[in-house]
């Protein structure tokens, strides 16, 4: 069998050119593939490459120039792709965001990012931003669907049909050429705008084939896409997977699971909760087997749990022991030899079948935004499905970190991409802290964004003058430059779904409620919110809920009934669901009543009143736990 071609595109300075490049080696080899647009759609990479030009061209006649800013408000499609890289081929720059995101949050990444231009979903999201839309300096309007256009506004089409006639001119894109701006959610309420230059996404494209040089994507082999397009994750897999020639097929939530045993793709990048998720189908499918077979699963799964631990210990690759000694190593290559066979009979006779749910045809599988769970990792390694882990933020384009398959170190988030550069400092300091400790960790490298749209002051706190990266992640490093999250330096929680919750906003909100005295957010890669309440016994005592005088040591069962418990959920349902810019993933999951307030006295408030979150959860780490509980 040939070995798979690796195109390089280390030569190339704009994506343009990667797109050139991929079309001229696969023309006819299907590009994008959206089975659930009516009618479904392929296009094979000429087909994109002719359209990604038309639409860059018909941009262009309309007016378009180099560096003018265009608002891309989209969801999932090979039109968002298209538009997409017509924006970046003409050397103008794209600010993204999904069309299903609060409308006031789209009226200022409008405003705020000086687009000249909107490239809306439909005419459904072009309205949604009237009135206010008409007040903005847009030279157009196009809409991605065949609907008509508003006046003085084009639909898809008929761009397209503009930009046959025309040409791209010749911009002057390098790598330094801005390409994007990607807003992130931020404390104060208002999104920055992340800047990405051609060269920034360009890096993760022709760094990504070294992670993966043992089993390089193929050109035709399928790539499942279902996490949002518009953001940095999806979007540089998409671009790399789309480089080296492969199939992007999109996907969605309600057809994920047909999705994956009808194209059975070879390629796949999540958040843990899709994973997490698959594992529960998985799961609830073997619960309703015959008693006889469940024991027989139970039975292998419990083997080769044994198994897998074993070679991890023998190969050092077990987070938990790096550097076993030869005794160690000796023994756990014994056991691992003896369990091969009762490990394989079990792929044979369970392991298979369970991997058909998954279409059967994972080369490897990426997770990320967040921590993925370990008995999730032990489960998907046991059944044969290879999870790469890896870290990084939309700053940094924004992998920074992933695993190798001849170095899955599981539990871990990976070594650095070539030429990236890892530091783990003390917080206060910046002093680097030796390997195993934990600290802040910094990261400089080609990745790296440019700054923050018009927001110097932000840009500077984050990138110190030799071009460190301030994560607000906390971690530690092995010797071999395996990268281990342990938490966040900032308040940023991250659910396994990958929505990152600002937790203060929250917060405030929930202090509304007269029954509330502190709150503090919990959920850090878990599925939903959780919070940690202090009541305020004077208020509950008011409602005749709980005796005259009381300690809160004294009322944690009545605080427990379910009177008062319902009585809190209608409270936090209420005011978060007021709060502006609501949506559905800031509701809180399930609570818990503390035995005593947080004060500087117990060591969980600064002196300026601040909650000490690393601190209370460390405090309370199994009342959290309990929270999260089936």
């Amino acid at each position: 069998m040939a070995k798979p071609q690796i195109l390089d595109h280390s030569n190339a300075q704009s994506l343009w050119q990667v797109w050139q490049k991929t079309a001229q080696t696969y023309p006819d080899v299907v590009a994008l593939h959206d089975p659930h647009a009516k009618p479904a759609v392929k296009l094979t990479f000429r087909d994109l490459l002719n359209q990604i030009a038309q639409f860059g061209a018909g941009l262009r006649s309309l007016g378009i120039e180099f560096q003018d800013k265009v608002a891309l408000i989209a969801d999932n499609s090979p039109r968002w792709f298209v538009a997409d890289q017509g924006i970046l081929a003409i050397g103008a720059v794209d600010a993204t965001r999904s069309s299903q995101a609060e409308r006031q949050e789209l009226l200022y990444i409008l405003e705020h990012s000086d687009s000249v231009a909107l490239v809306a979903e439909n005419l459904a999201t072009y309205k949604k931003l009237l009135p206010e839309l008409s007040q903005l300096p847009l030279r157009t309007v196009i809409l991605l669907s065949d609907e008509p256009a508003p006046e003085g506004g084009y639909n898809f089409n008929q761009v397209l049909e503009r930009g046959k006639e025309q040409n791209l001119g010749n911009p002057p894109i390098t790598r330094k050429t801005l390409a994007t701006l990607i807003y992130t959610s931020g404390t104060s309420g208002n999104p920055k705008g992340v800047m990405l230059s051609h060269g920034n996404l360009l890096y993760q494209i022709t760094t990504a084939p070294e992670v993966i040089k043992n089993r390089p994507i193929e050109a035709g082999k399928k790539a499942l896409s279902i996490l949002p397009t518009w953001h940095s994750y999806e979007r540089s897999f998409e671009y790399f997977s789309l480089a080296q020639g492969a199939t992007q097929v999109y996907t969605n939530l309600r057809s994920i699971k047909k999705d994956l045993t009808t194209f059975k793709p070879e390629y796949m990048v999540a958040v843990p909760r899709l994973w997490e998720s698959i594992y529960e189908g998985i799961q609830k499918n073997l619960r309703e087997q015959p008693a006889r077979k469940q024991k027989l699963v139970q039975f292998f799964l419990k083997l080769s749990d044994r198994y897998i631990k074993a070679k991890r210990t023998w190969q050092k690759l077990d987070l938990y022991n790096l550097n076993p000694t030869v005794g160690q190593r000796l023994t756990a290559g014994i056991t691992a030899l003896s369990l091969w066979l009762l490990h394989k009979l079990g792929d044979a006779l369970v392991y298979r079948k369970i991997r058909a749910a998954t279409g059967g045809n994972f080369q490897f599988i990426v997770s990320g935004g967040g921590s993925i769970a370990e008995h999730l990792e032990d489960f998907y390694e046991i059944i044969g499905v290879e999870i790469l882990g890896g870290y990084g933020l939309t700053e940094t384009s924004p992998i920074t970190h992933v695993r190798r398959p001849w170095r899955n170190l599981r539990y871990a988030d990976g070594q650095p991409l070539l030429g990236t550069e890892t530091r783990i400092v003390d917080p206060e300091s910046r002093q680097n802290l030796p390997y195993g400790q934990q600290g802040l960790i910094l990261i400089r490298g080609p990745q790296v964004m440019q700054g923050y749209y018009k927001n110097e002051s932000a840009t500077a706190k984050a990138i110190d003058p030799e071009g460190w990266f301030d994560t607000g992640d906390l971690g530690w490093m092995t010797p071999q430059g395996d990268l281990i999250i342990t938490g966040r330096a900032k308040d940023t929680i991250v659910l396994t779904n990958g929505e990152n919750i600002e937790p203060l906003a929250i917060e405030n909100a929930c202090l509304r409620s007269k029954y509330i005295d502190q709150i503090m957010l919990v959920g850090q890669d878990q599925k939903f919110l959780g919070a940690l309440i202090v009541p305020n016994l004077t208020a509950l005592e008011a409602e005749q809920l709980i005796p005259a005088n009381s300690q809160l040591r004294e009322v944690q069962d009545l605080l427990n009934s379910d009177k008062i418990r319902n009585l809190y959920r209608e409270e936090l349902l209420r005011e978060v669901k007021n709060r502006a810019g609501y949506r559905p993933d800031d509701r809180i999951g399930n609570f818990a009543f503390l035995p005593e307030p947080f004060s500087s006295e117990n060591g969980m408030m600064t002196q300026t009143f601040k909650v000490k979150r690393s601190v209370v959860m460390k405090h309370y780490e199994a009342l959290i736990a309990s929270l999260y509980q089936s």
